[in-house]
């Protein structure tokens, strides 16, 4: 059947990047999605080019493009392992003031967050059903507490929503389904009022990711909450 495929979404940079090079070292063939397939061409190119990795362009908002690229998968490397539901957006939001991002731009973070992985999910289902295969969603340490005025953090309860709902619909299907919920994780976009904050490096989250993907195939591991040593449990 080949060695094994694992695909990203949100694949060029942070936590996407950090994992899809982790899965390559453990010897995953990795499709890098992003919504600019130039965005992971770098990355492709250092994970072995054509045959070991291969960028992909994919806007997880539009559920025709992610269908697309699992079709492509299959027909290409004939499996699908993996999919790392990882694409995500955030801006900062108030319902009372005029702080942050204008409601106008708060609609893109709704959808790539909550549509995002709810479409990645759909279209990657059959595939990974047929391959005995595994879904990981990239929630969010904010998707457990109420953060004032964070929309972001209503998006990343949804993910864990969402995850609960998979999961339940999964069973006696043979896949297996993961939440994982970071701390704040040094991406390249932490609000400068938390830029003194503990942080988690990509790399750290990374891991959680794949101490659950290689688990033996009975072992469902169904969240990971992972958070910097020191962070405010309400942050």
């Amino acid at each position: 059947m080949g060695e094994q495929v694992f695909l990203v979404t949100g694949a060029s940079r942070g936590i996407g990047a950090a994992t899809a090079r982790m899965a390559s070292a453990r010897g995953y063939r990795v499709v890098l999605a992003a919504r600019a397939a130039s965005s992971t061409a770098r990355l492709a190119a250092e994970l072995g080019g054509p045959d070991r990795a291969w960028s992909a362009s994919c806007d997880v908002t539009r559920y025709e493009q992610v269908a697309g690229l699992v079709q492509r998968v299959e027909e290409e490397w004939g499996r699908l392992d993996v999919v790392f539901a990882n694409a995500g957006a955030s801006v900062v939001t108030s319902f009372t003031a005029e702080d942050g991002a204008p409601p106008a731009e708060w609609g893109d973070m709704v959808l790539t967050n909550v549509c995002g992985p709810a479409f990645t999910a759909r279209a990657a289902m059959p595939a990974l059903t047929r391959h005995g295969g595994h879904l990981v969603l990239t929630g969010s340490a904010a998707g457990r507490g109420v953060r004032p005025g964070s929309l972001y953090a209503a998006t990343k309860w949804a993910v864990t929503g969402l995850a609960q709902a998979i999961r339940a619909e999964c069973v006696g299907t043979g896949v297996r389904v993961t939440l994982v919920q970071p701390g704040l994780t040094d991406t390249g976009g932490i609000p400068a009022s938390r830029a003194a904050d503990p942080k988690l490096a990509p790399e750290d989250v990374a891991r959680a990711v794949l101490y659950a993907v290689e688990q033996p195939p009975t072992v469902d591991v169904n969240e990971i909450l992972v958070r910097p040593v020191g962070q405010d449990a309400h942050r």
